[in-house]
């Protein structure tokens, strides 16, 4: 065996440390660039995960939208509606026009669930149409609970989302004829959006199932009914806050709340204008007319519209402020 004299140990172990140390430090150099590749498709990954920052959910007009607030926001919404001119008649001049305000509170007590109750007025003229009483008032109307969920958010991976609504409503006078009774119905929405384009354009459609009772005063007479509907839009970016689109909606109308009798439909088009007032406020105004319908009803069956379900024109103007 060869003995190392004693002035050469020393030698002999810093060689050693020496080639011990350039075997570790390979893995060692190479361990932080794995690192940062990991890190970078981490944040990239939770970039795609990230919500849209558009709020959808007042964007499309007669159409919601999927979205709700963040836990513990609030919002409070003015929201009327207008419905205008229905069949004449007889001679002579005739007008219709009725206006719903809603005002109503809205609470997001998590990510993906809100619940909004409403308070409901009522404006009504008419005069001379067909199946309505002349009459002109202004009046309380009742009240709503509106409750929604959304499934999932929009994401740069996943750009579309879904949610259900239900509103259970409650009001004083018939939505047609402006008549006294008590109103149920319960208004439910199967909501789909998508953003089509990266902050440029999105779409949205309803699936709308309302069934209704009424029990008008004083006769106790009961009238069931109940309407089906599909909504759809798009809307563009046409400036920083400034957003348009086209809306079409197709309603159909039948006797009984199971949809047991079919009355007739209608289609609706028009443009939809939402604009961002401020960093927590917004306005959104949609108007449609109806370009096509038909009426079961013998007597106005071979009229191009139906205007014994439906009016002729809606506008609606919808307001609201979160905090």
């Amino acid at each position: 065996m060869r003995i190392f004299p004693h002035s050469a140990r020393p030698c002999v172990l810093a060689a050693t440390l020496f080639a011990v140390s350039l075997v570790t430090s390979t893995p060692v150099l190479a361990e932080p660039g794995l690192v940062q590749g990991q890190q970078g498709d981490t944040e990239a990954q939770k970039k795609g995960d990230e919500p849209d920052k558009l709020d959808t959910e007042n964007l499309f007009g007669f159409t919601e939208g999927t979205d709700v607030g963040k836990k513990g926001e609030q919002e409070i919404l003015v929201d009327t509606i207008g419905r205008f001119s229905k069949r004449r008649a007889g001679p002579g001049l005739s007008g219709y026009a009725a206006a719903q305000p809603i005002i109503s509170y809205q609470y997001d007590p998590t990510d993906n669930f809100s619940i909004e109750p409403g308070l409901w007025f009522d404006a009504w003229d008419s005069r001379n149409v067909t199946g309505v009483p002349d009459k002109s008032f202004g009046t309380f109307n009742g009240g709503s609970l509106e409750l929604k969920y959304q499934f999932f958010k929009r994401t740069d991976q996943q750009p579309f989302s879904f949610a259900l609504q239900a509103e259970p409503q409650y009001a004083r006078i018939t939505p047609i004829e402006g008549q006294g009774a008590d109103v149920f119905s319960v208004e439910t929405r199967l909501i789909a959006d998508a953003r089509l384009v990266p902050d440029r354009l999105w779409a949205g459609i309803n699936l709308i199932y309302d069934p209704q009772v009424s029990r008008l005063k004083g006769s106790g007479e009961v009238d069931r009914s109940s309407t089906l509907s599909v909504s759809g839009t798009l809307m563009t970016k046409v400036a920083g806050d400034l957003f348009l689109g086209p809306e079409v909606r197709y309603m159909r109308a039948y006797e009984g709340a199971f949809l047991n009798r079919f009355d007739g439909h209608a289609v609706f088009v028009g443009p939809v204008l939402h604009y961002q007032v401020m960093e927590k406020g917004f306005l959104t105004l949609a108007y449609s007319t109806q370009v096509f319908g038909h009426d079961r009803d013998p007597d106005f069956s071979d009229r191009a519209l139906n205007l014994n379900q439906f009016s002729r024109h809606n506008l609606r103007v919808r307001f609201g402020i979160e905090f």
